[in-house]
């Protein structure tokens, strides 16, 4: 029997717009990573704009859901090492980190962020993706999940 390899996951907590959730689920396909989603949601998981945005690849995407942050928590048990918190204000850079394979990537709702009490929870994890100018207040949801995503997978071979 062979071992499991180790999944990178997407984590949208909260998520608000359908599509950007069907947008990240696509990035998942593409990067074989889970995504996982805790509700609430913004929007039903049957909603045709969750599925126009992740196209005919939503079948594929390897999709966990709980119940809230707690729920997750409670079954995943993640290592600190683990998570890594997006938010537009943290002070360290997503080119900091060391990925390890199993890592959780996770990003809050697209018009409020992250719930306060996780970032307290898990100050020391969050990071933010650099931006040079000062006239762009936020990136979008998805396009902050895809420059994630890759850069948590770029020291590993393809």
């Amino acid at each position: 029997m062979t071992a499991e390899r180790a999944v990178t996951s997407i984590v949208l907590v909260h998520p608000e717009i359908p599509g950007n959730t069907g947008a990240v689920g696509r990035t998942c396909v593409a990067l074989d990573m889970e995504l996982v989603l805790i509700h609430p949601l913004g929007f039903t998981i049957t909603d045709t704009r969750l599925k126009r945005a992740g196209l005919d690849y939503w079948q594929h995407i390897r999709l966990a859901e709980f119940a809230s942050w707690d729920a997750f928590l409670a079954e995943r048990a993640p290592r600190p090492d683990q998570l890594f918190l997006f938010e537009e204000y943290a002070q360290r850079s997503f080119y900091e980190p060391d990925y390890p394979d199993d890592a959780y990537l996770v990003f809050g709702r697209e018009t409020k962020g992250l719930p306060k009490d996780i970032v307290d929870a898990h100050a020391e994890a969050l990071v933010s993706l650099p931006m040079r100018s000062d006239k762009v207040r936020s990136l979008n949801l998805a396009n902050t999940v895809a420059a994630a995503a890759y850069q948590a997978i770029r020291p590993r071979k393809p």
